[in-house]
């Protein structure tokens, strides 16, 4: 038995399983789990059909797709940053066809639509150091239950063909990196955030459809013309003049270019009222309302969705820090610790990966704090400083400044 077998055995041992495991995976072990949720509806009505959750889906993709990343070195005496690593020549050109930000913005668009994202590492000859990455549709990924609770494999479908890929049984590890939210009724999905919005999406629609309506029948009345006879006149319009009132009416009166045209009525005629009109439905702030609701669950202020209202934040610069700081950062830690999991350890040697937000505008107030504080603190010495921000140390840098301050008075 080699050492690697060995190893394996021993660890396949030794490893601790959740005794809750079995129990989630033991209706259909071995089987694809379908997800309950449509993503194409999601993609459909959630993202192509809706501005605001279209432009707040950017703004966050965007966002994350801008940020560079870095790689370091674990050693005994802190990390070192490495100016060259094979990790970050994959980052940057994760494959023939997409750049790191179009790559990242897919990563995360997946993510915030689906609720899931999966990325496939591929290796030359199907092992050893990954060449290239590629974003997959989580629409046609399916996860294979396992008999501990870890998927056993992922499964991809596409017209007509199937692509399986097994996962370790211990580890759950395979060449898909399957980056999910957090969902408290599924174990196997993430939960979509276009979920808990739907209903506002939903009104939103309606909104935009009823508005469209409006628009191209502009002058056709919401109500009924009712015929009141005078005198010996019929009781009621006879078939032809029936006829003839309504391709009148269609005519004249209907289509946006004869939007807000008056209506002319002969004897007998009259307009009844049938339906409320916008004002009373209080039909603008219900939009706005609706438009908010769906901010509110990606996580963008709307104020920089151009959403007027009850905006939290004083000025836009507020908001921008407010929509990195709260949504945005917490969503690359989420990234990079996948990442360090799932990529890092296949590259040789101790590499962790980290992001760099040093060239983000919107956060320059944030980095301005962070180093006022440091240049107020006494008890760090210089090359600590350097260290909480990120730069490498510099020689006879190990002092505290108000012993460097006294040296120098001397």
């Amino acid at each position: 038995m080699s050492l690697r077998n060995a190893w394996k055995a021993i660890w396949v041992e030794e490893t601790k399983a959740s005794a809750a495991g079995p129990l989630v995976a033991m209706r259909n072990p071995g089987r694809a789990v379908w997800s309950p949720r449509r993503f194409d509806a999601f993609a459909e009505e959630g993202y192509r059909r809706n501005v605001v959750a279209y432009r707040a889906v950017n703004q966050i993709a965007r966002a994350v797709a801008s940020v560079s990343w870095r790689a370091f070195q674990d050693l005994n005496s802190g990390r070192r940053a490495l100016e060259t690593h094979p990790v970050l020549a994959l980052l940057a050109r994760p494959n023939p066809a997409m750049a790191r930000s179009e790559f990242f913005e897919a990563v995360t668009g997946y993510l915030l639509i689906a609720g899931n994202s999966y990325v496939e590492a591929v290796a030359a000859g199907g092992a050893g150091v990954p060449r290239e990455l590629w974003p997959l549709r989580p629409d046609r990924m399916k996860v294979i239950a396992g008999k501990t609770g870890l998927p056993q494999g992922y499964l991809y479908s596409l017209g007509g063909g199937e692509q399986r890929w097994e996962a370790d049984p211990v580890t759950g590890r395979s060449a898909i990196l399957h980056l999910k939210t957090f969902h408290p009724l599924d174990d196997w999905y993430g939960l979509s955030p276009v979920e808990p919005a739907a209903a506002a999406i939903d009104q939103r629609n309606e909104s935009d459809k009823w508005n469209m309506a409006l628009l191209q029948n502009g002058a056709r009345p919401s109500g009924a013309l009712v015929y009141e006879p005078k005198g010996a006149e019929a009781a009621n319009l006879s078939d032809e003049q029936f006829a003839r009132l309504k391709e009148e009416v269609a005519a004249q009166f209907s289509g946006a270019r004869n939007a807000g045209r008056p209506l002319l009525l002969d004897g007998g005629l009259s307009w009844q009222e049938m339906s409320l009109t916008p004002k009373d439905m209080d039909f603008l702030e219900s939009r706005h309302a609706a438009s908010r609701d769906i901010a509110l669950a990606f996580g963008v202020p709307p104020q920089l969705l151009g959403i007027p209202g009850d905006n939290t934040y004083s000025n836009y610069r507020e908001a921008r820090l407010a929509l990195w700081e709260e949504t945005v950062i917490p969503l690359l830690r989420h990234l990079r610790d996948e990442f360090n999991a799932w990529l890092a350890p296949q590259f040789d040697g101790e590499v962790t990966l980290d992001f760099d937000l040093d060239d983000i505008p919107a956060l320059a107030p944030r980095r301005e704090k962070v180093w006022a504080r440091l240049r107020a603190a006494d008890f760090l010495t210089l090359n600590e400083k350097r260290q909480a921000v990120g730069l490498g140390a510099l020689e006879g840098g190990d002092v505290f400044p108000s012993a460097q301050r006294t040296a120098q008075r001397r």
